[in-house]
């Protein structure tokens, strides 16, 4: 009988293996000598080594899963209890067992740190959802915002998944808010489309006016017309971009057709009156220089220019562009006519010179009074009176001085 530490071959061929819970049979050898069965059964002793050794090795630098290295430990395990090899297979249960313990501590790992990827991805869905709805409540910039909310689903996409409730409660409040989003932005654009069409049915209106009055010969009335339609036109809004151009188009083509003209025909009444213009020049530049030489006499200075004024009238109308200067230059000599008639009354206005001569009485009573109480301070050595005195004197003398010149001018 030949025989190792692990094992041994009876006379009749058979080889057992020891274990902890005795000696088992593995096979038989009737081939060769004992000791070729021996060799034959730890070369497969030793393969199962390898894989154990693999094993451990996968474990401790990969990042093999819990479950994949139970499954293997399992395996093994079952392989070893049934193995027909020869060696220390109660060993090799026992580097199982370390295995599965550190398998075991893999699985309470794997699991915290799915857990944490779980939580870490739950607060991204959740931010992404956050976000999505605050776009399908707020965002009125409907471009911008179509493309955030795309930008949204591309990022859930790509986010690491949390635990299947959590995806279905978070995707379900996701959804709802694109779905919002896009029952907002189409409500908007049929109300927009709305306000447009009513938009262009109202500058339909004032296209076919403006059209309407482009031949009238009306000029100020139509003139006038056309600015309150330009404001009508302002504040109506905007309709859709192609009827908002065709439209104004319209409008501006209708405009011009008048106004241009309105304009010849003024051009041409202008030339017309060209000679009046020149005929007005000499009459303001002769009025000019004979009335301010008479101004110093208003009624002759009146008199004089009813004449102007009677041959500003009949030289005519003036053409528009000397209009405005023309007419303020002779308006300027009437008020300098009439200012000059309306001093000349202040002037000889008899109450105003009764006034004048009440005024020059008084303050020669006032300054009578105050030159004998001056008399009196200075008889009585009462310095104080007598300084009052003389400044109240010399106050009422200056007065009494401009008072006897105005009562001369209006004398």
């Amino acid at each position: 009988m030949t025989t190792d530490p692990w094992g041994r071959v009876d006379d009749d061929g058979t080889v057992y293996v020891r274990t902890s819970e005795g000696e088992r049979v593995v096979g038989s050898w009737q081939a060769g000598e004992p000791e070729e069965a021996l060799a034959f059964f730890r070369r497969k002793y030793d393969s199962l080594v390898t894989e154990v050794e693999l094993l451990e090795k996968r474990l401790n630098t990969t990042d093999l899963s819990a479950a994949a290295a139970m499954s293997n430990i399992d395996k093994l395990r079952s392989a070893v209890q049934e193995a027909h090899a020869v060696g220390d297979l109660d060993a090799l249960t026992r580097r199982l067992d370390a295995l599965a313990g550190r398998a075991e501590t893999r699985k309470v790992e794997q699991k915290q740190a799915q857990e944490r990827a779980r939580g870490e991805a739950r607060e991204i869905k959740e931010r992404i959802v956050a976000e999505a709805e605050r776009v399908a409540v707020e965002t009125t910039h409907w471009k911008s915002g179509g493309e955030r909310m795309l930008q949204l689903i591309e990022e859930w996409k790509k986010a690491p998944r949390a635990d299947r409730p959590t995806e279905q409660a978070l995707w379900k409040r996701m959804s709802a808010a694109r779905n919002s989003f896009s029952k907002r932005r189409k409500a908007y654009f049929a109300n927009l489309d709305h306000e447009r069409e009513s938009v262009r049915s109202e500058k339909e209106r004032i296209v076919a006016e403006a059209e309407a009055l482009s031949g009238s010969t009306e000029w100020g009335e139509t003139a006038r017309a056309y600015r309150d339609l330009m404001q009508q036109w302002k504040r109506t809004g905007r309709a859709d971009r192609a009827s908002e151009d065709r439209l104004w188009a319209r409008f501006k083509a209708a405009q011009d057709t008048f106004f241009d003209a309105r304009n010849a025909v003024f051009a041409e009444r202008d030339a017309e009156l060209r000679v009046n213009a020149d005929a007005k020049e000499k009459i303001l530049a002769e009025a000019q220089t004979e009335i301010r030489g008479l101004i110093s006499d208003p009624r002759r200075a009146r008199a004089r220019l009813r004449d102007f004024q009677e041959a500003w009238e009949e030289a005519g109308e003036l053409p528009r562009d000397t209009r405005d200067r023309l007419e303020g230059a002779f308006r300027q000599i009437e008020d300098e006519v009439r200012r000059a008639e309306e001093s000349e009354w202040e002037r000889k206005n008899p109450e105003a010179q009764a006034r004048a001569r009440a005024t020059v009485a008084q303050l020669a009573t006032a300054i009578a009074d105050l030159e004998k109480k001056l008399e009196k301070a200075r008889a009585n050595n009462d310095a104080r009176r007598v300084k009052e005195a003389e400044e109240a004197l010399e106050a009422r003398r200056s007065w009494l001085a401009e008072a006897e010149k105005a009562l001369g001018d209006l004398s």
